[in-house]
């Protein structure tokens, strides 16, 4: 393969003018039909090392995927790049006789570049002696870690994956996979007897992603609220321990205003699959889901990811965390922590098998580890990876609570060995609840029944809160000076490290508990300004999508991503030819998707006299004149207010103002659909009638009146909808 073939099939297939990471040498070995590992993280592009080779070579690519959401998606992501509806299938249990035998002709047509394939299709008879007398180019099995028992998401039937593919034909197979520890790696390569195979290893920094652990207060829900309509008409997924807690949570956000749905395993496959599209097709904006279900979404634009409970490995935190900002755009990581959660977990963990107890306690060591570090969180989850990091150096080394806010220190030799030295007084028999009570010097039944409260350590540390003691243990435990016994579930027993360091006390910089810089509204910000494009061709766009992906039946990213509109904004494209140079739209895309879209954008330019310089220096637009008449049309169809500033490129407050402007001139405009969502009859009333008594309508005077009960916005919304009843 020529270098310009490559590239030249990139942009051509996929309109992309160079490969992400490690994908072109990874498709180089596979075009040179060698075996392939690539393991790279989540939103590294993997499915581009599959899909281009498979399109640019003869014959069917098979890819094996445990996920059928994955797959559909997939599948209509390339059907998006070619004018054949063909060239990618799904054989799986879904599809009836009649779809069967269309996916067989069209692969014995050659038209079918890549068939995606369950493990328990590959299974059956009829398909293998099928695929036998087929060109097949390659074989593909992503999330490969599903072969170990290693990895989080072991399946059985992965296992047996090389005896299939070589009944089928000596093809070249590519293993693709997300995330993997050593153990793993050595486990898949050797379970698809594939030792030969060349390793490709990406780095695990997603520079883009910021990572913070917030404390879990009882007001954890608000806290999720205030987050997330930070973020109104944008994609976040927030991640749950149980299916109880998914259906509370999506419950509040929704009579919070807030467009979501839950996701778990106990609802049913329609109801599931409704969920998932309406997540796609941005019909909702929040999927609340559980931990335990993977979510095989390839959504590029999610914007943030929750997590109300903690995973219980790092593994699974960051595969999750992984699918925010696949797009390269703004992700949001953002995880509440208390310890209570974790210890939810070990009880889970108590009643199975000592050696996977093990495991699951080392794994969730780590988790307490990452939650409760000072240092750089980056630094820390690639260092569980075997990647080391520089946070002054490396890329998105700042994008981290920890280096932003970092935690006050302070020296605690003495305080760490008077916690090892109880330990070891209390003969290594108490689990760390005891531990404290013993410093402390709180008296309880355990504690009198070994007669511990006679001894005179008991109480030493009476000076400093039992709270102190319980987060400088877990410090101590997470620096390996002391450790929790597997077989006597939780006991807390001396290391080496511990021992020595009684012996020899050394520095030890205990991390106070965060406080965190906080923004007015109790919100921690961090959020990207944007730069230079336009807002209000952007939501036309966006809208523009939206219809299209509707009427095509695929998901709007299908049509477009994110980042395409958004150099459409910067170059608006008035020509088929325009509009396959812009990012990520190669010549079948804007032949298959762009009609509508350059229309558009051509009428646009035309209406607001906007100059189209060659070197691409957007001019900003000045119509300010037909603003009162859309605000008025967009309130007539009860668009939501957030919506409306966003479109017309203004900060919610900014949309108050015009709209008081506009009901102070005489005009009407009805709210009344918008301020039913955040107040109820009865405060709406008690408002109403505080204007209808009041001497003014200065809003200070309402919030003094009000002391806290109403906040800025409620009571100006209710002020315009009072006005424009009662006053136009």
């Amino acid at each position: 393969m020529e270098e310009i073939d490559l590239h030249a099939a990139l942009k051509k297939y996929f309109g992309f003018t160079q490969f992400k990471g490690l994908q072109e040498p990874v498709i180089r070995n596979l075009l040179s039909r060698k075996n392939t590992f690539a393991i790279m993280p989540t939103g590294g592009g993997k499915s581009m090392c599959y899909q281009l080779p498979a399109l640019m070579q003869e014959g069917t690519a098979i890819v094996v995927s445990p996920l059928i959401a994955l797959m559909k998606n997939q599948v209509d992501a390339i059907r998006g790049v070619s004018s054949e509806h063909g060239v990618a299938h799904v054989l799986n249990s879904s599809l009836n006789k009649s779809e069967v035998t269309q996916v067989k002709a069209d692969i014995v047509d050659g038209i079918t570049k890549l068939l995606y394939v369950a493990p328990e299709s590959l299974t059956k008879e009829e398909y293998v002696d099928f695929l036998k007398d087929q060109k097949i180019s390659f074989v593909a099995i992503d999330e490969a870690h599903c072969i170990s028992e290693w990895g989080h998401d072991f399946r059985p039937e992965y296992r047996n994956l090389r005896n299939i593919i070589s009944k089928i034909d000596d093809v070249p197979i590519i293993g693709l996979t997300a995330t993997a520890t050593p153990k793993v790696q050595e486990d898949i390569l050797k379970t698809l007897g594939m030792s030969d195979a060349t390793t490709f290893k990406a780095s695990f920094n997603r520079p883009n992603l910021f990572y913070e652990v917030r404390p879990k207060t009882k007001d954890v829900n608000k806290d999720i609220i205030r987050f997330v309509k930070q973020y109104v008409g944008k994609s976040g997924i927030i991640y749950c321990l149980s299916r109880k807690k998914v259906e509370e949570v999506a419950q509040v956000l929704q009579v919070n205003g807030i467009k979501a749905v839950p996701y778990h395993a106990g609802l049913d496959a329609k109801t599931r699959v409704k969920h998932q599209d309406m997540f796609l097709m941005e019909d909702t904006d929040v999927v609340v889901a559980t931990i335990a279900f993977g979510m095989g979404i390839d959504k590029p634009d999610v914007r943030f990811v929750i997590h109300h409970d903690i995973p219980k490995s790092l593994e699974s935190y960051y595969q999750e965390t992984g699918r925010a900002g696949r797009d390269d755009g703004e992700g949001y990581c953002l995880a509440f922590y208390s310890y209570a959660d974790i210890e939810k977990l070990e009880k889970f963990m108590s009643g199975k098998p000592v050696a996977e107890q093990e495991v699951g306690h080392a794994l969730l060591q780590e988790v307490v580890g990452y939650c409760e570090t000072s240092m750089s969180r980056r630094k820390y989850l690639l260092h569980y990876f075997g990647e080391e990091f520089d946070e002054k150096t490396g890329l998105g080394g700042d994008m981290d609570d920890n280096v932003k806010n970092p935690k006050k220190k302070h020296e605690a030799k003495e305080d760490v060995k008077l916690l090892i030295e109880t330990v070891l007084l209390t003969k290594e028999k108490y689990k760390p609840k005891e531990i404290v009570n013993t410093i402390f010097g709180h008296e309880n039944a355990m504690l009198t029944s070994h007669l511990t409260h006679k001894q005179p350590f008991f109480g030493k540390g009476k000076e400093k809160p039992a709270l102190y003691w319980t987060a400088l243990l877990r410090q101590v435990l997470v620096a390996n000076l002391i450790r929790k016994e597997i077989e006597e579930y939780g006991v807390v027993k001396i290391t080496d490290e511990g021992r020595d360091f009684i012996n020899k006390p050394h520095s030890f910089m205990m991390s106070e508990d965060h406080t965190y810089d906080v923004s007015d509204d109790g919100i921690i910000t961090n959020s990207k300004g944007a730069g230079g494009s336009d807002d209000k061709l952007m939501q036309l766009l966006k809208d523009l999508r939206k219809r299209v992906a509707k009427r095509k039946g695929v998901p709007p990213f299908a049509v477009f991503q994110d980042p395409s509109l958004d150099d459409m904004t910067l170059k608006y494209p008035i020509t088929i030819e325009e509009m396959a140079n812009v990012h990520g739209v190669g010549e079948g895309k804007a032949r298959k998707y762009g009609k509508d879209f350059v229309s558009l954008i051509s009428e646009y330019v035309e209406e607001n006299d906007i100059l189209r310089p060659d070197d691409l220096v957007v001019k900003s637009t000045g119509v300010n004149s037909s603003l009162k008449l859309s605000i008025i049309q967009n309130t007539d169809k009860k668009i939501p207010l957030e919506d409306i500033a966003k479109s017309k490129g203004l900060q919610f407050e900014e949309l108050i103002k015009e709209m008081q402007r506009i009901v102070f001139m005489g005009t009407k405009l009805n709210i009344g659909y918008y301020i039913d969502e955040i107040l109820d009859e009865d405060q709406q009333e008690e408002i109403y009638d505080y204007f209808m008594e009041a001497e003014t309508d200065v809003i200070e005077d309402a919030l003094e009146e009000f002391d806290g009960d109403y906040d800025l916005d409620e009571l100006r919304l209710m002020r315009i909808k009072f006005m424009s009843e009662v006053a136009n």
